[in-house]
């Protein structure tokens, strides 16, 4: 797909690319949708092939956004920002140039944490604009990462009631120990789930291996691991068609964003009785978190989280009846509602 195919799919409101010539440092900041309040959605630091690649992912990330404010009954809409990381990127730069457009967008756009993005890097963005996500002097929307974790973990729960199986009996396989996958081990383990665990860096997956007592396999091995549910939390378009027609899991929940590969690729697990848990329900935890407090400086409450529970077992069962990937139905009601907004 071109950039141009790329920005006309995802139908964005706004598309910004910036540049700091003096730091040699490029980002783009991506505004969908707004119809329902402003735009949220974190700051992803990525080594692209290019800027088609880093534009494409910004607008789709973006879109998904969208799509989950919706379904988590949230009056904002979906952005998203990227930094194009190379060697010797001048990094706190590039996190100004971000915070800089931030604050000229005046609050049509939040944003917070994502792949390649800590807290040392929004305290940077902080220094530019007020409209990002983080604690500072004891105020603030609260730990991002433990309520993505906590968010996936509810939603695994539902599709664990689906597979007729307690969550301490299951073993699932997860991919990628980033800051919420480790998270998500934390409360599995403790949960009593059997655990497989991969990572690109060797030492996080050992150490989730002598925390958790995780099985390790190599990334590549990850996705034809027999399991009863598969997590994603790496980066998006893991399945493919080809790994959706032989995977092994019964079913998935992860917090990966856009993790099928094409529209057949969820097809096929669908026809395959494969139930997949959509993507932006199940790591909608830091958007409700971080979008209550900016909408209304409030902090959530656990129950809050946990109603992520709720609705991937209704779009679940609903997938079923209706005979529709889950996936496919999720966006029909997340545009359904974002449409709506418009009526008088």
């Amino acid at each position: 797909m071109t950039s141009t195919d790329a920005l006309a799919a995802a139908d964005c409101e706004q598309v910004l690319v910036v540049r700091d010539r003096d730091a040699d440092v490029t980002a783009i900041v991506a505004v969908h949708d707004t119809r329902l309040g402003p735009a949220h959605g974190g700051i992803r630091r990525w080594r692209y092939a290019d800027l088609g690649a880093a534009l494409a992912d910004a607008v789709a990330l973006a879109q998904a956004m969208t799509w989950k404010c919706a379904l988590a009954e949230i009056a904002a809409g979906g952005g998203k920002s990227v930094i194009l990381d190379r060697d010797g990127l001048d990094r706190a730069a590039a996190y100004r140039l971000v915070g800089r457009t931030v604050a000229q967008l005046g609050g049509r756009y939040f944003t917070g944490p994502d792949v390649g993005t800590g807290d040392d890097d929004l305290r940077v963005v902080a220094d530019e604009t007020r409209f990002v996500a983080l604690d500072r002097d004891g105020a603030g929307p609260g730990d991002l990462t433990a309520a993505t974790a906590t968010g996936v973990f509810a939603a695994l729960t539902a599709l664990a009631e689906r597979l007729h199986t307690p969550v301490g009996r299951l073993r699932v396989a997860v991919q990628g120990l980033g800051a919420v996958g480790q998270q998500l081990c934390r409360q599995l383990h403790a949960a009593g789930a059997q655990l497989v665990v991969s990572d690109v860096v060797p030492a996080r997956a050992e150490a989730a291996a002598a925390a958790f007592g995780a099985t390790v396999v190599a990334p590549a091995d990850i996705l034809a691991e027999p399991c009863d549910v598969l997590a994603p939390c790496a980066l998006g378009g893991v399945l493919s068609d080809a790994v959706c027609e032989r995977l092994t899991a019964r079913g998935v929940c992860g917090a990966a964003n856009n993790i099928f590969a094409g529209d057949s690729a969820a097809t096929i697990l669908h026809r395959r009785g494969v139930p997949v848990v959509p993507d932006f329900v199940a790591n909608a935890g830091a958007l409700i978190q971080g979008a209550t407090w900016h909408l209304h400086g409030e902090r959530v409450g656990e129950a809050r989280l946990q109603r992520i529970a709720r609705t991937a077992g209704e779009l679940l069962d609903r997938a079923v009846a209706e005979n529709v990937p889950p996936s496919v139905l999720a966006l029909r009601v997340a545009r359904e509602r974002v449409g709506g907004s418009l009526s008088p």
